[in-house]
Protein backbone atom coordinates (compact mmCIF):
# COMPACT_ATOMS: atom_id res chain seq x y z
CA UNK A 1 0.00 0.00 0.00
CA UNK A 2 1.19 3.39 -1.00
CA UNK A 3 1.86 6.28 2.06
CA UNK A 4 -0.41 9.51 1.05
CA UNK A 5 3.33 11.25 1.34
CA UNK A 6 4.24 9.55 -1.98
CA UNK A 7 1.38 10.73 -3.71
CA UNK A 8 2.21 14.80 -2.82
CA UNK A 9 4.94 16.59 -4.53
CA UNK A 10 5.70 18.28 -1.03
CA UNK A 11 8.07 16.83 1.54
CA UNK A 12 8.63 17.19 5.42
CA UNK A 13 7.67 19.09 6.93
CA UNK A 14 5.20 20.63 4.02
CA UNK A 15 2.87 17.74 4.08
CA UNK A 16 -0.40 19.07 5.33
CA UNK A 17 -2.32 15.92 4.23
CA UNK A 18 -2.05 12.19 6.06
CA UNK A 19 -5.07 10.41 5.26
CA UNK A 20 -7.46 10.00 2.07
CA UNK A 21 -10.61 8.78 3.03
CA UNK A 22 -12.59 8.25 -0.52
CA UNK A 23 -11.50 9.23 -4.23
CA UNK A 24 -13.78 9.19 -7.34
CA UNK A 25 -12.78 10.35 -10.30
CA UNK A 26 -14.72 14.10 -9.80
CA UNK A 27 -13.80 14.10 -5.86
CA UNK A 28 -11.84 13.26 -3.14
CA UNK A 29 -12.05 13.45 0.87
CA UNK A 30 -8.76 13.78 3.14
CA UNK A 31 -7.87 14.24 6.09
CA UNK A 32 -5.10 16.17 8.38
CA UNK A 33 -4.65 15.82 12.32
CA UNK A 34 -2.83 19.07 13.18
CA UNK A 35 0.50 18.61 14.91
CA UNK A 36 2.17 20.96 17.72
CA UNK A 37 5.32 20.81 15.38
CA UNK A 38 3.60 22.05 12.27
CA UNK A 39 4.80 25.56 10.49
CA UNK A 40 2.14 26.62 10.37
CA UNK A 41 1.05 25.95 14.47
CA UNK A 42 1.61 29.02 16.38
CA UNK A 43 0.10 29.38 19.73
CA UNK A 44 -2.02 26.31 19.91
CA UNK A 45 -3.79 27.28 16.65
CA UNK A 46 -3.50 26.01 13.22
CA UNK A 47 -3.17 29.27 10.72
CA UNK A 48 -4.56 30.49 8.31
CA UNK A 49 -2.30 29.70 5.92
CA UNK A 50 -1.79 26.29 7.27
CA UNK A 51 -5.81 25.67 6.33
CA UNK A 52 -5.19 26.62 2.75
CA UNK A 53 -2.27 24.82 2.05
CA UNK A 54 -4.05 21.53 3.37
CA UNK A 55 -7.09 22.36 1.22
CA UNK A 56 -4.14 22.64 -1.72
CA UNK A 57 -2.48 19.68 -1.07
CA UNK A 58 -5.80 17.88 -1.34
CA UNK A 59 -6.12 18.93 -4.63
CA UNK A 60 -2.74 17.90 -5.16
CA UNK A 61 -3.70 13.96 -3.54
CA UNK A 62 -6.73 13.75 -5.89
CA UNK A 63 -4.13 14.51 -8.89
CA UNK A 64 -1.25 12.22 -7.33
CA UNK A 65 -3.93 9.45 -6.61
CA UNK A 66 -5.62 9.26 -9.95
CA UNK A 67 -1.96 8.82 -11.57
CA UNK A 68 -1.02 6.29 -9.34
CA UNK A 69 -4.17 4.06 -9.97
CA UNK A 70 -2.79 4.32 -13.93
CA UNK A 71 0.57 3.82 -13.03
CA UNK A 72 1.98 6.61 -13.86
CA UNK A 73 4.08 9.33 -11.74
CA UNK A 74 2.05 12.50 -11.02
CA UNK A 75 3.05 15.81 -12.76
CA UNK A 76 3.78 18.78 -10.61
CA UNK A 77 0.92 21.60 -10.18
CA UNK A 78 0.35 24.92 -9.32
CA UNK A 79 -1.99 26.56 -7.81
CA UNK A 80 -3.35 29.35 -10.62
CA UNK A 81 -6.38 31.40 -8.14
CA UNK A 82 -7.70 30.94 -4.86
CA UNK A 83 -11.01 32.40 -4.97
CA UNK A 84 -14.40 33.21 -2.60
CA UNK A 85 -12.10 31.64 0.61
CA UNK A 86 -13.83 31.87 4.16
CA UNK A 87 -11.92 30.70 7.07
CA UNK A 88 -14.70 30.26 9.80
CA UNK A 89 -12.26 29.25 12.64
CA UNK A 90 -8.85 28.25 13.34
CA UNK A 91 -8.84 24.59 14.50
CA UNK A 92 -6.48 23.72 17.78
CA UNK A 93 -3.37 21.59 17.31
CA UNK A 94 -4.53 18.14 17.82
CA UNK A 95 -7.56 18.36 15.76
CA UNK A 96 -8.64 16.23 12.33
CA UNK A 97 -9.42 18.61 9.48
CA UNK A 98 -11.63 16.51 6.60
CA UNK A 99 -11.70 18.16 3.71
CA UNK A 100 -13.76 17.59 0.71
CA UNK A 101 -12.59 18.78 -2.97
CA UNK A 102 -15.17 18.30 -5.55
CA UNK A 103 -14.33 18.70 -9.16
CA UNK A 104 -16.41 21.43 -11.02
CA UNK A 105 -14.10 21.78 -14.12
CA UNK A 106 -11.53 20.19 -16.01
CA UNK A 107 -9.70 21.23 -19.25
CA UNK A 108 -6.34 21.12 -21.02
CA UNK A 109 -4.64 20.39 -17.64
CA UNK A 110 -6.27 23.19 -15.57
CA UNK A 111 -8.48 22.22 -12.81
CA UNK A 112 -11.79 24.37 -11.05
CA UNK A 113 -12.12 22.62 -7.86
CA UNK A 114 -14.58 23.58 -4.76
CA UNK A 115 -12.92 22.67 -1.06
CA UNK A 116 -14.85 22.57 1.97
CA UNK A 117 -13.40 22.18 5.18
CA UNK A 118 -14.59 20.86 8.45
CA UNK A 119 -13.63 19.51 11.88
CA UNK A 120 -16.07 17.36 13.75
CA UNK A 121 -18.12 18.21 10.53
CA UNK A 122 -18.58 21.91 11.96
CA UNK A 123 -17.08 24.10 8.83
CA UNK A 124 -13.49 25.39 9.14
CA UNK A 125 -13.06 26.39 5.09
CA UNK A 126 -14.55 26.79 2.02
CA UNK A 127 -13.35 28.48 -1.51
CA UNK A 128 -12.33 27.89 -4.89
CA UNK A 129 -8.84 27.26 -6.62
CA UNK A 130 -8.10 26.74 -9.86
CA UNK A 131 -5.06 24.59 -10.49
CA UNK A 132 -2.54 24.03 -13.36
CA UNK A 133 -0.27 21.31 -13.66
CA UNK A 134 3.33 21.85 -15.09
CA UNK A 135 4.08 21.09 -19.04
Amino acid sequence: MISVAELLPQKYPFVMVDTLIHYTETSIDSGYTIQPADIFAEKGVFLEGGIVEHMAQSVALHTGYRYYLKNESAPVGYIGSISNVSIHRLPAVGETLTTRVEILQEFMGITLVAVETFVNDLPVASGKMKTVLAS
